[in-house]
């Protein structure tokens, strides 16, 4: 279990849903997780705060149908959001949300990297992100899957000054983290081996649990999908899911 006041620039420090149908989300997510939701209100678009435990966790928002799928949108800190945008887009990025204030809370911005791979960006003031991780039914991992493995790690590394390790160089495995060993805080897959013919490179969140299988019986009742079943990994008992509206998650087992 980590908790933290802030997140190191550079490493996930915020999820959110894009969600069709905002009730259907936070009724899944809270009786899945054991998830509160509160609604911040209009000055805030009716932006969802999730916390677990008094503790944030996750935000949520409405997809209006002109953003694309449902999904979930990892944030990585950033301490200028500006110079970030900029950085980006001379690395090959483009941005799909500039820099923007939101109230006292921070600064926000996504866009995608050489890849088309969204990723969003925080720069916190009052509002760090979420305050635990790794913890049963909080996130646990952020990992992006993208068939531009060279150009995406350089891109890392050069917009959000990440230090990277190579995980693994093979023809069956390509692994990049950002920090290492116990200091691992994300990682980048090469999608020409993990994604499926047709599927768009993209970040995956997995949320932490101490029962793979029993989550996913819980989740299907709730109305998801299982989109890769569970398999055992060095890494845990990891699977792969769609929520009531789509929005596709991972689990991976505390380990």
């Amino acid at each position: 279990m980590v908790k933290r006041d802030s997140a190191p620039a550079g490493a996930p420090c915020w999820i959110d849903l894009f969600t069709t149908d905002p009730d259907a989300s936070k009724s899944f997510y809270g009786e899945l997780f054991g998830w509160t939701a509160e609604d911040a209100g209009p000055e805030y678009g009716n932006y969802i705060n999730f916390s677990k435990d008094g503790v944030a966790v996750a935000g949520g928002m409405q997809n209006d149908g002109s953003g694309g799928p449902d999904a979930w949108t990892v944030y990585l800190a950033t301490d200028d959001a500006k110079v970030t945008a900029d950085q980006a887009q001379a690395e090959g990025g483009q941005i799909i949300v500039p820099p923007m204030d939101v109230g006292t809370l921070g600064t926000m911005l996504v866009l995608s990297d050489p890849g088309q791979a969204a990723i969003g960006a925080w720069q916190p003031r009052d509002f760090p992100g979420f305050g635990v991780w790794g913890e049963d039914g909080t996130p646990g991992w952020f990992e992006l899957h993208t068939r531009n493995y060279d150009a995406a790690v350089r891109f890392y590394e050069r917009v959000f000054g990440w230090d990277t390790h190579v995980m693994g160089d093979t023809d069956d495995f390509r692994y990049t983290t950002l920090g290492e060993g116990e200091n691992q805080l994300a990682g980048v897959m090469d999608g020409n081996i993990s994604l499926p013919e047709g599927a768009p490179n993209h970040w995956a969140v997995y949320f932490a649990v101490t029962d793979t299988d029993a989550t996913i019986d819980r989740a299907v009742g709730l109305g998801a999908t299982v989109v890769s079943p569970a398999v055992d990994t060095p890494y845990g008992r990891l699977a792969t899911l769609a929520d009531p509206t789509g929005a596709g998650f991972r689990l991976g087992s505390i380990t």
